[in-house]
């Protein structure tokens, strides 16, 4: 996929499931428990053990059209390129790291950086990055984007952290990108309540979609 469709599926997507795990398979467990909620973008964390080879499976697994691959907690252009090389098809990344951002560009390969400061996002603009993760979002809360995008109305914004059923819409009318979601999304995984995940996954979906002013098949038939 080019480039701008990857972030065209990404922000019309408005949820990233952001996938930590303490061994392959629960990741895998987590990801398809994920895509039965509705939540294709999938964020495979380089936290977890062997990330790489969870990247791979999930690649032969599934096809282009069912799940939206990423990588996240990358660090450096090494791990990039083994995530890029796995079947990762954008790159995520808590801090600024501008030889991460030039090696995704050569490959045409969205790089979403984090930032903390308004100087740290226009920095990551100016590197070449065209989404910016704000992180972590619960230091700031939703009223961070609006000033952001004040005096950087081009800014496009993905909060991760801290982001919750309860002010997801508030992210979403704060003119967030997407949103991308960890722990309150995926903290049945830690039981092994993969079902409680799906519960979870589908109601982010149907919350991002209202905010938006979107009927998804799941708020479809309820009032939505």
């Amino acid at each position: 996929m080019e480039s701008s469709e990857i972030l065209g599926r990404l922000h019309a997507g408005g949820l990233v499931a952001v996938v930590r795990a303490e061994n392959p398979d629960q990741a895998a467990r987590t990801v398809e428990a994920c895509l039965e909620g509705g939540a294709s973008s999938i964020e495979i964390t380089f936290t977890v053990p062997r990330a790489h080879e969870v990247l791979g499976d999930l690649r032969k697994r599934f096809s282009d059209g069912d799940i939206l691959l990423g990588a996240g907690t990358v660090l450096d252009p090494e791990t990039a390129r083994v995530a890029i090389l796995e079947g990762a098809s954008y790159v995520v990344s808590p801090c600024l790291n501008e030889e991460t951002i030039r090696l995704c560009n050569r490959y045409r390969v969205p790089c979403l950086p984090g930032a903390m400061t308004i100087r740290e996002v226009v920095m990551c603009l100016e590197a070449g990055a065209e989404v910016v993760k704000l992180f972590p979002g619960e230091l700031f809360g939703p009223a961070f984007i609006t000033a952001i995008k004040g005096p950087l109305p081009q800014a496009k914004i993905m909060p991760t952290g801290g982001v919750s059923l309860e002010n997801a819409a508030e992210w979403i009318k704060a003119g967030a990108f997407a949103l991308g979601v960890g722990g309150k999304l995926t903290a049945g995984a830690k039981t092994g309540d993969y079902a409680a995940v799906t519960a979870a996954a589908r109601s982010f979906v149907d919350a991002i979609a209202a905010a938006r002013g979107n009927v998804t098949p799941a708020t479809r038939g309820k009032g939505a």
